[in-house]
C-alpha cells in the first residue's frame, strides 16, 4: 500500500510553471491579489464586515472571492468538527484554496475565527506572508454574547456545546495584526469604511 502511494506521488507533476502567470492575471484584472484574513470571536462582526467590504470593493471594480466559515463547512470542510486539530485542518484547507485564488489574481476576503496564533501562522505560511493581511476584529466577549443571534454562547454556557471558542476553548488575539478594528463603539458601516480605506492602497495595482 505504501509502495503504491509513493509511486502515485511520483507521478504528480505540478504545471504552475506552464500556466499564465499571476502577474499577467493581475494586470488583466487591474488589481494586486491579496488575502484579507479577518479573525475574531464568534459574534464579533467578522462576516458582516467581510460582506460589506466585498460589496464596497466590487463597486470599485475589484474581483473578489469571499470565504466564510459557515459556507466552507457545508462543502469542502463538511467532514471536520471543532476540535483544535480539526480547526487546524479547516484553516489549512482554506489557506490552500486562498492561495489558488491569489495565484489567479483574485482578492480573497476570509472570515474565520481561526482561534490560535499557530493556526493563523500556518495560514500565512501557506498563502505567503507578503500576501496575507491579518485583520483583528476586536470585540469584547461580553459584547459578542449580546449579539448571540444563533444562541451558541448560551448553549456553550449551559454545557450543550463543547470546545466553543471564548468559553471553554481558547482564543489567542493577534499580537501584531496588520489592522485592528475596535468594533464595540463603531457601526458596521464605520468598520467597513475604515477597513476599506486601509485595504485599498494594498489592492490597487501599482506599476
Amino acid at each position: 500500500m505504501l509502495l503504491n502511494y509513493k509511486t502515485e506521488m511520483e507521478n504528480i507533476h505540478p504545471i504552475f510553471d506552464r500556466i499564465i502567470s499571476r502577474r499577467n492575471k493581475e494586470l488583466f484584472l487591474n488589481q494586486s491579489a491579496k488575502v484579507i484574513w479577518l479573525t475574531g470571536l464568534s459574534g464579533s462582526g467578522k462576516s458582516t464586515i467581510a460582506e460589506g467590504l466585498e460589496k464596497k470593493l466590487f463597486d470599485q471594480g475589484f474581483m473578489i472571492q469571499l470565504l466564510d466559515g459557515d459556507n466552507t463547512r457545508t462543502g469542502i470542510n463538511n467532514n471536520l468538527g471543532f476540535s483544535l486539530e480539526d480547526r487546524k485542518e479547516n484553516i489549512r484547507r482554506i489557506a490552500e484554496v486562498s492561495k489558488l485564488f491569489v495565484q489567479s489574481g483574485i482578492i480573497c476576503i476570509n472570515s474565520f475565527v481561526s482561534p490560535t496564533i499557530e493556526i493563523r501562522e500556518l495560514a500565512a505560511d501557506i498563502i505567503g506572508k507578503e500576501d496575507f493581511i491579518e485583520v483583528y476584529v476586536n470585540t469584547p466577549l461580553a459584547v459578542c454574547e449580546t449579539r448571540d443571534v444563533k444562541g451558541l454562547y448560551a448553549k456553550a454556557r449551559a454545557g450543550e456545546i463543547k470546545g466553543f471558542t471564548g468559553i471553554d476553548s481558547p482564543f489567542e488575539a493577534p499580537q501584531n495584526p496588520d489592522y485592528e478594528l475596535l468594533t464595540e463603539n463603531q457601526s458596521i458601516e464605520e468598520s467597513v469604511l475604515n477597513l476599506f480605506n486601509f485595504a485599498l492602497p494594498k489592492l490597487s495595482l501599482i506599476e
